[in-house]
């Protein structure tokens, strides 16, 4: 069966650049590049995958689509660029012709004003990404639900995906405001959810297939298979685990599942959301 990751990063370490990898992080301080996934994508017979940005600069975004073209196994990249810079056009002219670069995310997770998404000169860039055809990836934690839905609400023609079912609070065992907020935003049919972080939100060291699943079952309920995808987060999910084990917990959660949806999660809905117009 096809499967494309749609959402792992790589990066040069850099202790300045990402600072977010702190120490009790530090089996995943230093490079990750294409040369040291391909062997893991190979044992899990994984044909691509979305490489996604982890630093906030254009410098990520040129390199992310470098590794790209000379890396088969990268299918497409969404990079970074200043939403809210005066510079936006002339910064995304310089990207025209990179066929690969599929969308853009900003880390929001880290913005402390809870309204970030909904500022207007946030709103004026993803309306000129949208406008030259990109998708916007949204990385949030479950308090910055309320302004996602709403900002989803304004743009209900725009693509969007919520990248790791929004960071629910799984290791303390919270659930039900963010599956209030997960539900309605799934109603809008414009929204994807990507299936992946699940893991670095449960319990690093003792976390099991059980304390994942009635997160599980609420997004695959809410969004149905054709708008979710797998993600691995390579490497960050190597702080809780293996790459192998985070496929394989999903392959086990949807064994009895109809073929056909287990081909929408595995490939399809990343192909239909990020790859369409490459394909084409």
């Amino acid at each position: 069966m096809k499967i494309i990751d749609s959402h792992q990063h790589f990066w040069k370490y850099d202790p300045v650049s990402y600072a977010w990898i702190d120490d009790t992080m530090k089996v995943i301080q230093k490079d990750f590049l294409p040369s040291d996934l391909k062997p893991i994508l190979e044992k899990n017979r994984v044909d691509g995958t979305i490489a996604v940005q982890a630093d906030q600069s254009l410098n990520e975004t040129r390199f992310l689509l470098d590794l790209a073209k000379k890396n088969n196994l990268v299918k497409g990249v969404v990079g970074w660029i200043d939403l809210k810079g005066d510079n936006l056009e002339n910064e995304l002219n310089e990207f025209r012709d990179e066929e690969l670069l599929v969308g853009f995310r900003h880390i929001v997770q880290g913005e402390s004003d809870p309204l970030f998404m909904l500022d207007q000169r946030f709103r004026k860039g993803l309306e000129i990404i949208f406008e030259r055809g990109y998708s916007y990836d949204i990385l949030i934690y479950p308090h910055q639900l309320i302004s996602a839905l709403e900002l989803i609400k304004l743009y209900p023609e725009q693509s969007f995906v919520i990248d790791h079912i929004a960071k629910p609070y799984i290791k303390l065992g919270y659930i039900d405001g963010w599956a209030a907020l997960i539900n309605e935003i799934a109603q809008y049919e414009q929204v994807y959810c990507k299936l992946s972080g699940m893991i670095t939100e449960a319990d690093w060291k003792d976390w099991s297939a059980e304390d994942i699943k009635p997160y599980l079952d609420i997004v695959c309920e809410s969004f149905k298979s054709d708008r979710l995808m797998f993600g691995s987060d390579w490497p960050v999910a190597l702080v809780a685990g293996t790459y192998s084990q985070v496929l394989e917990s999903l392959m086990e959660y949807m064994e009895n599942w109809d073929l056909e949806d287990q081909k929408n999660i595995l490939s399809r809905s990343a192909e239909e959301f990020y790859l369409k117009n490459i394909n084409e």
